[in-house]
């Protein structure tokens, strides 16, 4: 009799991602809120008026600052929502599954990307 390809994780490898993907979380959100209170101090120091040329680059290369912050704490955002979704797929028992071929994801492409769906050899199909 051969052996079957193992089509889950098992509870304990479980509980080792979801405690991996946890304290990744609990970064990603520490992360995301220094990103929004350096947004908001930005908006705060624009109170002096002095209206000179270097006034008008500091005000070009605060805009660009701004810019760059809102797109690093937009993709850290969907980051989290990435997380969490990872977090409800070790809930309902499909994490782990490649959502393209429905095989196991490698334990080291969890562990490197553990919010992942998609198994290497799905990854590079696509490309």
């Amino acid at each position: 009799m051969s052996q079957e390809e193992k089509t889950s994780y098992s509870k304990e490898e479980l509980q080792e991602f979801e405690v991996l993907i946890n304290e990744k979380l609990a970064l990603a959100k520490e992360e995301f809120l220094q990103l929004k209170r350096s947004l908001s101090k930005q908006n705060d120091s624009g109170t002096d008026n002095t209206a000179s040329t270097s006034k008008l680059l500091e005000d070009g290369a605060d805009t660009l600052e701004r810019e760059s912050l809102s797109q690093l704490a937009a993709r850290q955002q969907k980051f989290i929502v990435n997380l969490e979704n990872a977090l409800r797929r070790i809930k309902n028992g499909t994490y782990g599954v490649c959502v393209d071929t429905g095989k196991l994801i490698s334990k080291e492409r969890l562990r490197a990307v553990p919010h992942t769906m998609h198994s290497i050899e799905a990854k590079m199909a696509k490309k």
